[in-house]
């Protein structure tokens, strides 16, 4: 195999080499002479070291050694739009080398996952650079780490994006490292388009950085996961202070590797039996992505009690037991990592076997940089999707916590604008309609766009005139519309997956690839055993999720005229409670969902759902601590129901009240009501919706006298809790008027 010559050109065009081996290298050609044969010599020989092959048995491939010739013998700005596993870090560390022999500062690389930046880390040793990383996991090293860049030990710092938006960072290291820095790499560079489906506000920051880098600094952007307009919108943002344009390499995205198939499957029993069953099968070791954390950790458990090794990886994984996990996969001791996107870019193991996913990413271009993880060493790995009934709810979940309307943003300005300190988070939150994380996601937009400005001690206004650009924001939510409307036609499609997955990233080459299911025909059979099939339903049946209470006022309630704060008096808490399930599970989530939808009718309780109620709380009385368990400090049985008032769902909860109490011989006790008008805030944070709640519900007069004469604990029941600040109001109402224990009982936790 050989490389073509390829087109080098500036932005808005591409370059087509043809694909080589993933190693990084090309067959030798006979060397050049003259300085850029010299150079290019040099150039291979770090690669040698890079890859651990002998002194001229390594060669880069043309469009590496293109970049790295922009880079250090012109200065230039380039973005390298290359599949996974092309070699793209190669460039940036043979760069590195190169420019570190000519006595310039170290290379400074945005990275946007722990994971990538450890792989980096070790590859980087293997050609003699010193790499370190700055990043959230550890910040005990920061001041000795800086020194060391300071004092020139350092070849390569890695740097989160995150760290770009911290006060400190960005006004006292960020100004020393954009003036010393001898090449800036931004890896993932995607991420710094909101025309693309990963859009991170943190890499908007690198606009401030690369108009800051003194004249003929090099600037590197790599990414696989880039369509036409993206590629455009990231070369225009590199060229910011350069005065040229980027330089372009684009190359053709096909994955030879890569056996694409998807299997359509009845529901998620079958699809985890079918996990069950088939997964030995399956080459290697690999990856196995969910759509939420409580589907990872569900898969997780079932199939380690059928037997099999794997690890859950999410977002809520503790750092630690990340790194455990990695090492894990890397060394073969899991079969695989069920995980979340906090795996999605940031992994790197040539020998990856196999990606499934059980259920579709929003994206086909997310899902092309998923499946990018496997067969990047391997001449096959197979790549599988399990789509699932339950996506289209979780793809409009996410959909509904992008970027706010303009009136909460105009909220948030005023309120900074009114105040004559920097306002923290906390501080800030509850004078916004807005949850901590999109409300933080939302002042990094503004940051960036100059209206406000992170500061020691939070975030000010800065007075900068601010427009809310509606049709970008229109156009960026059509987007997602369309892209979810491909991945179901991804999904469906009779036709070549991987010529399909090219056209969405406008791969011009793109042609049938021989290998997926459409073009050789499918490789698994969507049989599963009895046995798998009912261990599955039984996990997926298994009932009853802890709901705790809250036990801590937020902070900030009085600036909304809310006066509480500190610690909910143990007197006027509510006890642990329980809830049927998630909605983001795949078991009971996808039972609850249709009937707790917001357009879903009102109506009694369905009997299954009662059923399970009722078994989850004979679970509940049975164990530790249960009224029921006969320990010596067990609750109280609990002495009746009390249901929730409800203009949405009141047949619901009233029938769900009337069956506890009916099976458990309780009396029906009554329903704390509403008194007023409660503002609905859907996805609102805690101090608004205390707001909203204060003074808004009654204990009834006869309730009262009910709960006096009792003599014990209640049981509170609500179709669901997001916050749980219904029920933590609702309780403290309760346990004044005279019940001496309230137990939480929901449906669903939406979480």
């Amino acid at each position: 195999m050989t490389d073509e010559q390829p087109r080098r050109t500036t932005h808005g065009t591409t370059s087509t080499p043809t694909g080589t081996p993933d190693s990084g290298s090309a067959p030798l050609d006979p060397p050049r002479t003259g300085a850029g044969g010299e150079l290019r010599a040099a150039a291979d020989a770090v690669l040698a070291r890079l890859v651990g092959a002998p002194a001229g048995e390594a060669r880069l491939r043309e469009d590496q050694w293109s970049a790295i010739e922009a880079l250090v013998a012109h200065g230039r700005r380039a973005l390298v739009v290359q599949r996974t596993g092309w070699g793209k870090s190669a460039v940036y560390f043979v760069a590195t080398a190169l420019l570190r022999e000519r006595g310039v500062g170290p290379t400074v690389i945005v990275s946007p996952l722990l994971a990538l930046m450890r792989n980096q880390v070790e590859a980087a040793a293997r050609a003699g650079i010193h790499a370190r990383t700055i990043n959230s996991s550890n910040s005990e090293e920061w001041e000795t780490i800086q020194a060391e860049v300071t004092a020139g030990e350092v070849d390569v710092l890695l740097v989160s994006p995150e760290r770009l938006n911290n006060p400190d960072f960005r006004d006292r290291v960020l100004p020393e490292l954009a003036a010393a820095t001898g090449l800036l790499v931004v890896d993932e560079a995607h991420c710094i388009s909101d025309w693309g489906h990963d859009f991170r506000p943190d890499y908007r920051r690198l606009r401030t950085m690369l108009a800051d880098l003194p004249p003929g600094v090099p600037v590197l952007a790599t990414t696989a996961t880039a369509n036409a307009r993206v590629t455009a919108d990231v070369a225009e943002q590199l060229g910011t202070g350069a005065g040229t344009d980027a330089l372009v390499l684009r190359g053709p995205l096909d994955r030879e590797s890569l056996s694409l198939g998807v299997l359509r499957l009845p529901d998620a029993a079958h699809r985890m039996a079918w996990l069950a069953d088939h997964l030995d099968e399956l080459p290697g070791s690999g990856i196995i992505y969910t759509l939420t954390v409580a589907a990872a950790e569900e898969v997780t458990a079932f199939l380690r009690q059928c037997g099999h090794t794997v690890a859950s990886y999410t977002g809520k994984t503790e750092n630690a037991d990340r790194q455990q996990a990695e090492e894990d996969l890397l060394a073969n001791r899991v079969k695989a990592l069920v995980a979340t996107s906090a795996l999605g870019m940031g992994f790197d193991k040539p020998d990856l076997g196999f990606v499934v996913h059980l259920g579709s990413p929003s994206s086909p271009i997310a899902y092309y940089q998923q499946v990018g993880r496997a067969g990047r060493g391997v001449e096959h790995a197979e790549v599988l999707l399990l789509p699932g009934k339950e996506d289209q709810a979780i793809w409009e979940y996410f959909a509904s916590i992008a970027f706010p309307p303009e009136e909460q943003v105009r909220r948030t300005l005023d309120a900074l604008a009114r105040s004559d300190r920097p306002l923290s988070l906390p501080a800030l939150e509850p004078l916004v309609e807005l949850r901590r994380s999109r409300l933080e996601t939302m002042l990094k937009v503004l940051d960036v766009d100059g209206a406000v400005r992170r500061v020691q001690g939070g975030w000010i206004a800065t007075g900068v005139p601010w427009t809310y650009d509606t049709e970008r924001y229109a156009w960026v939510a059509k987007q997602r519309e369309t892209e979810q409307q491909a991945m179901r036609d991804y999904v469906s499609t009779t036709g070549c997956r991987m010529e399909f997955l090219r056209r969405q990233l406008d791969d011009e080459g793109a042609a049938p690839c021989g290998r997926c299911d459409s073009c050789a025909g499918p490789r698994f059979t969507d049989t599963v055993s009895p046995a798998a099939l009912d261990a599955a339903l039984g996990e997926l049946g298994r009932a009853g999720v802890e709901v705790e209470p809250r036990k801590m006022w937020p902070t900030g309630l009085p600036a909304v005229g809310v006066e509480l704060k500190g610690r909910i008096p143990a007197a006027e808490q509510a006890a642990p409670g329980r809830a049927l399930g998630r909605l983001s599970d795949i078991g009971w989530g996808n039972r609850l969902r249709p009937i707790l939808t917001p357009q879903a009718q009102d109506g009694p309780v369905p009997d299954d759902v009662a059923k399970a109620v009722v078994g989850v709380l004979a679970d509940w009385a049975k164990g530790p601590g249960g009224w029921a368990s006969g320990r010596p400090d067990a609750q109280p049985r609990p002495v009746g129901i009390v249901t929730m008032a409800s203009r949405t769902r009141p047949q619901l909860i009233h029938s769900l009240g009337a069956r506890i109490a009916e099976i458990g011989r309780l009396p029906l006790l009554g329903s704390v009501r509403y008194s007023g008008d409660v503002p609905r805030a859907p996805r609102s944070n805690s101090a608004q919706r205390l707001k909203a709640l204060d003074g808004a519900l009654t204990v009834p007069p006869e309730l009262a006298s009910e709960l006096r004469d009792a003599g014990g604990p209640v049981l509170l029941v609500d179709d669901m809790t997001e916050t749980g600040w219904t029920l933590a109001v609702a309780a403290r109402m309760l346990r004044r008027a005279g019940a001496e224990g309230v137990l939480p009982l929901v449906l669903a936790v939406q979480a």
